[in-house]
């Protein structure tokens, strides 16, 4: 495994088993609009470190072992470290202003970088497949872009469980910006993929917020 990407494993995983046993601690670092607004902006960053619980944990992190190397084959291991930490903040700041007239509303987890991660891997290897448990169907890495994308809006809409949809998104279009302005070429050998990435995020511009 690449050095830089068992590092970022192993930061998230110390800092959020500090935060499982040690609720101040949590409390502390965790996202939180009203604590931002009144200066604490380290959140933005260390938020991205901290998870719920041992299952968010694991699933950000396999996620983030499947798909970094993807990043890192073809971009280097430096430019990975920037799209990596440019979707976090991305999915952070994105988060804060779509929930800015919520002081209470709090998450936490690298589930903004890791969609940014994702999102990057799918228009740089658009044949890639992926088989989701518990279908044993192997299913076109694009439509997987496109439906979660589009599961992201509806949840932030309909503010689903306690998940930050609204992260998902942000990081997701980071890393798709982002990826197109590295690898422009994407645009030309791929534009039905491109297009279709693009057509959830103007949706979601185009729908009143609520």
């Amino acid at each position: 495994m690449n050095k830089f990407l068992l590092f970022i494993i192993l930061v998230n995983v110390l800092f959020s088993l500090k935060g499982f046993n040690d609720s101040i601690f949590f409390e502390k670092f965790k996202f939180n609009v009203g604590a931002i607004k009144h200066g604490a902006l380290y959140r933005h960053l260390s938020s991205g470190f901290l998870h719920a619980d041992f299952i968010h944990l694991f699933f950000n992190m396999y996620a983030l072992y499947l798909f970094a190397p993807y990043i890192i084959e073809n971009f280097g291991t430096l430019l990975f470290g920037v799209i990596y930490f440019i979707c976090l903040i991305a999915a952070s700041f994105f988060s804060f202003f779509y929930n800015i007239n919520n002081p209470y509303y709090s998450a936490v987890g690298a589930s903004g970088a890791v969609a940014g991660i994702v999102y990057a891997a799918i228009l740089l290897y658009p044949e890639m497949t992926l088989i989701l448990f518990p279908l044993p169907i192997p299913l076109p890495g694009y439509v997987f872009g496109i439906g979660y994308l589009v599961y992201s809006i509806y949840g932030m809409r309909k503010q689903l469980g306690n998940i930050g949809h609204s992260a998902h998104l942000g990081g997701a279009i980071a890393g798709y910006l982002l990826t197109l302005t590295i690898e422009p070429k994407i645009i030309l050998e791929h534009p039905f993929l491109v297009v279709g990435l693009a057509i959830p995020i103007l949706i979601l511009f185009a729908l009143p917020k609520q």
